[in-house]
């Protein structure tokens, strides 16, 4: 696994996508849609997850709509 997910979120299964007859994705987070891919986003989203298992999907959408703290995000400065 690694440091992507440090609080465990992603085994909760907390993202799903679903694929129309055009090949659009739509991707939501706990049950509320957050990103729509189509073309080439859709097409290389949809390589990416075809050979994931539960957990690698769960990442690779957290990756691509942002939703998700992966440890490595500045800390601001407080003076």
């Amino acid at each position: 696994m690694g440091d992507e997910d440090k609080r465990d979120r992603l085994k909760e299964e907390i993202f799903s996508y679903k694929v129309t007859k055009d090949k659009k994705v739509f991707i939501s987070w706990n049950g509320k849609q957050v990103m729509i891919l189509k073309g080439k986003e859709s097409k290389k989203f949809l390589s990416k997850i075809a050979g994931a298992g539960e957990y690698e999907a769960q990442l690779i959408m957290a990756k691509i709509t942002g939703n998700f703290k992966r440890g490595n995000e500045k800390q601001i400065k407080r003076f």
